[in-house]
């Protein structure tokens, strides 16, 4: 597997495409594009009629350079390197470090297309892609771009490094809307890899990423916290945060209510020995104790027990 390595000697898990799956996207977006070109120049037919022959082939030469030369550009411009072929074959143009193109790179890649795959039928771009180690055309070498593979067999995925215990649930309150995917993955490349990189490029690498981090979420990293240790405290706070989403918590920090425990009144053991007051007055009198009964030749006769039994007549 030919790895791509960034600027900064970060190694990139992505795999160059061959030429077969190249020319598939190729042929998908060639067939898109010649559709969509002919159904223009079919209205384009039946609505200048009227014209005379110079205004009709004036704009058969629009019509060709905007949608077959300037679609596929404005296409892989706007969508970061994915056309409709690619994206069904799982395919992406990217820079040679890494990153996504930008329309310059999507012009040259565009203009050199006219004559590698238009001009001459894809002939010339595929001699260049098979002679190239990485599998590139002409328009990619003079771009400074590269075709890979955004779906690769599934490897084992290397672990994000936690935060110093110190650092953990100290960003709950940060803002991180504002902050793209690219930088989250650029991140995350950085921290299962920053053991593998020398000293002086991981503190600069790290110093970097921090500095975009803080730039979107409006605060800066605390005085005294490493940079790396302040990369992995808020991707921690992040994955947190689509743990708490994905089992249905609240995203932000649930604050613990403390328990209320309901004690029962207990009764005095000794009655109190102050002196009655008026509220004391005011209050109802304790109900009489029943009386128990009298002993048995105290005072009167004891009543003849009843038995049940009824004597015959």
């Amino acid at each position: 597997m030919s790895e791509l390595v960034t600027g900064d000697a970060v190694v990139l898990g992505l795999r160059p495409a061959k030429l077969p799956s190249r020319a598939l996207a190729l042929a998908i977006d060639l067939v898109v594009v010649w559709v969509v070109y002919l159904l223009v120049s079919f209205g384009l037919a039946l609505a200048t009629g009227s014209l005379d022959d110079a205004a009709i082939a004036a704009l058969a030469i629009v019509s060709f350079l905007l949608i077959l030369v300037g679609g596929p550009i404005a296409v892989e411009t706007l969508s970061h390197g994915r056309s409709l072929g690619k994206l069904a074959c799982g395919l992406r143009v990217v820079r040679d470090d890494g990153g996504p193109i930008r329309f310059r790179h999507a012009l040259v890649r565009g203009a050199m297309g006219v004559v590698e795959i238009l001009m001459s039928f894809g002939v010339i771009a595929c001699i260049a892609s098979l002679v190239s180690a990485r599998g590139r055309r002409i328009g990619d070498v003079f771009a400074g771009t590269l075709v890979v593979r955004e779906r690769v067999p599934a490897g084992p995925m290397a672990m994000v490094p936690p935060p110093p215990p110190w650092l953990v649930g100290r960003f709950a309150e940060l803002d991180l809307s504002a902050v793209p995917d690219e930088l989250w993955l650029a991140i995350r490349q950085y921290l299962t890899r920053m053991g593998q990189l020398e000293a002086g490029v991981s503190r600069s690498m790290a110093e970097r990423l921090a500095d975009d981090l803080a730039a979107r979420t409006g605060a800066p990293a605390p005085e005294g916290v490493p940079a790396g240790a302040y990369l992995a405290a808020v991707v921690h706070e992040r994955q947190a945060r689509d743990a708490r989403r994905a089992f249905g918590g609240s995203p932000g920090p649930a604050p613990a209510s403390p328990a209320v425990t309901h004690v029962a009144p207990v009764a005095p053991a000794h009655p109190p020995t102050h002196p009655p007051t008026s509220a004391d007055a005011a209050a109802p009198a304790p109900a009489p104790a029943p009386e128990l009964p009298s002993a048995p030749g105290v005072g009167a006769k004891r009543a003849p027990r009843r038995t049940g039994f009824a004597p015959p007549a």
